[in-house]
């Protein structure tokens, strides 16, 4: 699917980027007993484990329809992506406020605290790489709207993933940098403890706003309502269509696009130019909308009923 290309090199890049800074935050964590970085390291492993989901879910989507399946598998994308955010964001977020809580508990003092700062700076340039890739994948998709508009209404989940892993590894980064720099200067070793429970505060939120869309999309969206006017002038102007009487979509996945819809024809058409009529209208709509994968159109009559309101047939009356 022309989708799936956007966003295959963002994970990739996350997932080259997270899985460099996991290593070196763990052996920075060795060398300096700094909490904020057992919790960034722990970060960068679940950020290296949710890329790695979500090529998996790339890849399982693929898979041709089945008869258990038989509209594909294109929503295996969302089902990653919610695994995703529940499970990796989630427990990422709950260990790392465990780790603040039991160091503010038990200071530690950190020690080879040049490790840690060395590292951090690291992690924030391969994530600034990281991040920059995935913006660049996300302009041709975001169009005019704003980013939190394009991660609320974007329809592939990896990049709004990736951009939010991005931005949350970034922002973590300064959270641990700023932690371990107070703790060093002040000799407060629980100022290190306070960067993990802002890291982990901040995996929390981000793992909510991925839930929340995620379950969006695996409950069944609509198609963006630009696309829903074009798909409907164009089954609207397609040959001996009288009326659109009723329309609805719904993505099977990022790339594929379910219409339904109630159609009045010409009434003096004859079954094979019904017939006809119907495949020219879904072709009609395929080439406006390329990802409208399956197109079902059902012949019927509109009428308005004794109080001038009107609508289709009544079942009984439908052909």
């Amino acid at each position: 699917m022309a989708g799936q290309g956007h966003g295959t090199k963002a994970v990739l890049a996350a997932l080259i980027a997270n899985a460099g800074i996991a290593v070196a935050k763990f052996v920075a964590w060795i060398f300096t007993g700094s909490s904020s970085m057992l919790a960034e390291g722990i970060h960068s492993v679940a950020d290296s484990a949710n890329q790695a989901l979500l090529l998996l879910g790339g890849r399982r989507a693929r898979r041709e329809a089945s008869a258990t399946h038989q509209f594909g598998y294109g929503r295996a994308r969302y089902f990653w992506s919610f695994i995703v955010a529940v499970v990796l964001f989630l427990l990422g977020g709950v260990f790392a406020l465990f780790e603040g809580v039991e160091k503010l508990r038990h200071p530690h003092e950190i020690t080879s605290p040049a490790w840690a700062f060395g590292v951090l700076i690291l992690g924030i340039v391969l994530e600034s790489w990281s991040f920059r890739t995935a913006i660049v994948e996300s302009r041709p998709l975001k169009g005019d709207r704003t980013w939190w508009q394009f991660i609320r209404q974007a329809k592939a989940p990896e990049l709004p993933v990736v951009l939010l892993e991005d931005l949350g590894a970034q922002v973590g980064l300064v959270l641990a940098l700023i932690g371990v720099t107070l703790a060093v200067t002040t000799g407060e070793p629980r100022w290190d403890a306070a960067g993990t429970l802002a890291i982990g505060s901040l995996l929390l939120v981000i793992a909510v706003i991925l839930a929340i869309e995620m379950k969006s999309l695996l409950l069944g969206e609509s198609a963006d309502p630009k696309v829903q006017a074009d798909l409907e002038h164009a089954l609207a102007s397609s040959p001996h269509v009288r009326r659109v009487i009723h329309m609805r979509t719904q993505h099977m996945g990022p790339d594929e696009i379910l219409v339904a819809a109630k159609v009045e024809f010409d009434h003096h058409l004859s079954n094979p130019e019904l017939a006809d009529a119907i495949d020219v209208a879904e072709q009609n709509m395929r080439d406006t909308a390329p990802d409208t994968a399956i197109v079902y159109l059902e012949p019927d009559l509109h009428e308005v009923d004794h109080e001038g309101r009107s609508g289709p047939s009544t079942p009984a009356e439908e052909h």
